[in-house]
């Protein structure tokens, strides 16, 4: 079940504070990163800033997951390497509620590189079970300067 809502992050055993640059993420993360069996994973524990009236996680802080997920997994996930991705069309299904105090992790799929885009779709899920269906497509810009994660706009 959820962690107890006055902890700190403690993030599962393997992942790592993911390093994003900009004041938008400084305020609503931190997120954390891990590789597992090859597959990137995504996370991030529902704080009260996160929160709603109802103490459920706002849609809007899952979208902003949902928008960081899928550019991470690619990152790691295709041959682009580290390049800023600027997110062209994101669709969101809202699956159950995360409550204050739950470990939300996601994992996405990388469907289709092509020379200007990318396309890929991704699940977070809190103890199993689903909680938001994300999809996005992406246009593939800058190299980063290696200073901080590409992680989306």
């Amino acid at each position: 079940m959820a962690a107890d809502p006055r902890a700190a992050d403690d993030p599962p055993p393997g992942f790592a504070r993911l390093p994003i640059g900009g004041d938008f993420m400084a305020g609503n993360g931190p997120l954390y990163v891990r590789t597992a069996d090859g597959r990137t994973q995504l996370g991030f524990r529902v704080q009260q800033r996160h929160t709603n009236p109802l103490n459920i996680c706002h849609g809007g802080m899952l979208a902003t997951f949902g928008d960081m997920l899928l550019p991470v997994c690619i990152h790691r996930q295709s041959e682009l390497g580290l390049r800023f991705l600027v997110t062209i069309g994101l669709q969101l299904d809202y699956l159950a509620p995360a409550p204050l105090g739950a470990w939300v992790q996601g994992e996405a799929d990388v469907l289709r590189v092509t020379r200007t885009m990318v396309f890929a779709q991704g699940v977070a899920r809190i103890d199993g079970t689903a909680v938001l269906r994300a999809s996005g497509t992406f246009k593939i810009g800058q190299p980063f300067d290696g200073a901080v994660e590409g992680a989306g706009d």
